[in-house]
């Protein structure tokens, strides 16, 4: 396993990327189709040369190819190869990859990208190692080893038409899956640190470094690109703040701002349980009320707000809120008593008190609120930043609900 990650440079110790190292290794020499499955970006260009290096065809070819690179009209060519004359332009025969990778293993990139015609041609193949030659009558025979890699949910794509159940069911003899960035923990810090250790070195500058918020950052960014978009992101601070230790604010300005946050399951955790998804929920809640307060706040500074035309006191006694935000003559902002800011609403009643809602939001609240410090060991502004909410508004919500 070690030896592995040091030839191919893999770094990190994520259960999920352990394991699929190790089902391509065992995997390795048996002579069994592959498909490696996993988003874009995340690492899957690996896998089919550690099935090689490990296998009794090591000696052999091995031929990368990425079918979605190659024309629609040239692909049977260049797999299978052509006669002279098979088509204009074709001045000479050729070998195609499945002939040049006889006896080896040759390595099927975005095989979804496949025409169909062409994946009944990969079918054949699969299954009696025999094909043509385009504008050929001749069977020939190969003997290779094929392993192919996606980022397409080919279930999905094999109801839609687009791609042939028996193909798939040929080609995932063995199935490896490649978790995506994100749900590699402590991986993130150690990609990050090596990715600009690397730069420095290459380019003789001064390294940056990491603070905490800003690795409990990354941890919660999504990372749609993966394992590539951090190499970027790193590449540009370690060039733009060589020799500085990279804080929130600084790394959020390399990040896409489209982008949303992400929040990793627990080790062992269910990807889909009930607790995740009400997280996911009251996360969405903090985030809509942060927006709420930001139209609010703008609006104050403004001047539109005419704070005598509020709900009645009674509403916001019957919520358990007493207090209004209203603009003072400086601009800022302070939270006062209702009753002090319209004179013609009526007093809230002594005995009014929150409905079972109210509560049962509120302790939603407070508990993901506490979650979200336990989490971040107690640092209010990584924790603010994974509620999306601003600092302030967590520093009232800590007091409010006592969990100084």
């Amino acid at each position: 396993m070690q030896q592995a990650k040091l030839r191919f440079g893999i770094i990190g110790n994520a259960s999920a990327l352990t394991a699929a190292i190790e089902r391509a290794i065992r995997v390795a020499p048996i002579d069994l189709s592959v498909l490696v499955v996993g988003e874009s970006g995340a690492g899957k260009e690996f896998f089919p040369q550690i099935i090689h290096a490990h296998s009794s065809r090591k000696h052999a070819k091995y031929i990368a190819v990425n079918c979605g690179a190659i024309p629609e009209g040239t692909i049977d060519s260049e797999l299978f190869g052509h006669e002279k004359g098979a088509f204009t332009g074709a001045v000479d025969s050729r070998k195609g990859y499945f002939e040049e990778a006889d006896g080896g293993t040759i390595f099927l990139d975005e095989v979804a990208e496949l025409p169909l015609t062409t994946q009944a041609r990969l079918l054949r193949v699969l299954e009696s190692g025999e094909y043509l030659r385009v504008g050929s009558s001749a069977v020939r025979r190969t003997n290779v080893r094929i392993v192919a890699a996606t980022n397409v949910d080919l279930p999905r794509a094999i109801a839609e038409g687009r791609f042939r159940e028996d193909l798939y069911y040929r080609l995932s003899t063995v199935l490896i899956t490649v978790p995506p960035l994100r749900d590699r923990g402590s991986d993130i810090r150690l990609l990050a640190v090596r990715f600009a250790s690397d730069f420095a070195e290459r380019y003789h500058t001064p390294p940056v470094g990491f603070d905490a918020e800003a690795e409990a950052l990354m941890r919660h960014y999504r990372w749609p690109g993966n394992v590539r978009q951090l190499k970027n992101v790193v590449d540009q601070l370690a060039l733009f703040e060589a020799g500085k230790t990279v804080t929130p604010d600084m790394l959020r300005s390399y990040l896409p701002s489209v982008a949303d946050t992400y929040m990793p399951v627990a080790a062992g955790g269910d990807a889909h349980s009930y607790a995740r998804e009400r997280e996911m929920l009251l996360g969405m809640i903090f985030n809509m009320q942060r927006r709420l307060d930001a139209i609010q706040e703008r609006l104050d500074a403004e001047g539109r707000h005419d704070e005598r035309r509020l709900l009645p006191a009674d509403t916001f006694a019957a919520t358990g809120k007493s207090l209004i935000v209203v603009p003072k003559s400086d601009g800022e902002c302070a939270e006062v008593p209702y009753a002090e800011v319209s004179d013609n609403a009526p007093a809230a009643p002594a005995t009014s008190a929150p409905s079972d809602s109210d509560e049962t939001l509120a302790e939603r609240e407070r508990e993901a609120i506490r979650a979200a410090l336990t989490r971040n060991e107690g640092r209010r502004k990584a924790a603010a930043a994974q509620l999306g909410i601003s600092e302030r508004t967590l520093y009232r919500k800590i007091k409010e609900y006592g969990l100084e």
